[in-house]
């Protein structure tokens, strides 16, 4: 199965942290980095794709941050 995360943070270290994180754990970059500004909280917020090949079939209760 191919699992699916959508990492999202502030624009600060933490997210590059997070991201790097998941490489680490054998996810892989699926597209680009997005940017927008949250104008709520006046501060630029990151998303970044990742997905990664696992064995087993998909389950709704599957923790993807643990695969």
């Amino acid at each position: 199965m191919k699992a699916y995360r959508l990492l999202t943070d502030d624009d600060t270290s933490a997210f590059c942290h997070k991201v790097t994180e998941a490489l680490s754990k054998g996810w892989e970059l699926h597209g680009g980095p997005s940017y927008a500004y949250d104008a709520a909280n006046g501060v630029m917020r990151c998303a970044q794709a990742v997905v990664k090949e696992v064995p087993g079939t998909y389950r709704p209760d599957v923790k993807l941050g643990s695969l």
